[in-house]
């Protein structure tokens, strides 16, 4: 078994070598775009939160609006660097609430290959699979459609059980 300064140590040769550092800094940077581009134009839809950086596993930003705060839940716009592809996340402001819609959502459409409940979230829909970063404005509009899209089934969901949940 490696030692923590075995792996440190290939660590400090692969940042060297600039690359991983290149690009890291990149996608991060596309990140903030999408967020600056998105606040211009959903900002009648959405609020938009500060990018947050993971374990270089994941650089992702909270949305939401009022219907999404009132049930204490929000959207994330993830980068997932190690599939390297865009995803959604609906997420809640707590684990319990998590569980709870979790519960509400595990038989709809975006857990149809899924058993438990994601790590981190209650739902992760994939946006784009093999993002082209050769072309950044393409990229960008491409989430954007289809990141309002999901956002808006994921809701147009929510409103539809919880409306059968009341009704019950």
């Amino acid at each position: 078994m490696k030692s923590l300064n075995d792996y440190v140590a290939v660590y400090k040769e692969q940042l060297q070598k600039g690359e991983i550092l290149i690009a890291y800094n990149e996608l991060v940077k596309f990140v903030m775009r999408l967020r600056t581009d998105f606040m211009k134009n959903l900002s009648d839809q959405y609020t938009f939160a500060g990018i947050l950086h993971g374990y270089m596993d994941y650089t992702y930003f909270y949305y939401s609006n009022a219907f999404l705060k009132s049930k204490k839940l929000k959207f994330g716009l993830v980068l997932n660097h190690l599939e390297m592809r865009f995803e959604v996340w609906l997420l809640g402001n707590t684990l319990p609430i998590q569980k709870k819609y979790w519960e509400l959502l595990k038989s709809t459409k975006w857990h149809k290959d899924t058993e438990e409940m994601p790590k981190y979230s209650i739902i992760e829909a994939v946006l784009v699979v093999h993002p082209d970063f050769n072309d950044l404005n393409t990229l960008a509009k491409q989430i954007e459609t289809k990141m309002i899209r999901v956002s808006e089934e994921i809701v147009a969901c929510l409103r539809n059980d919880l409306e059968v949940k009341k009704k019950i």
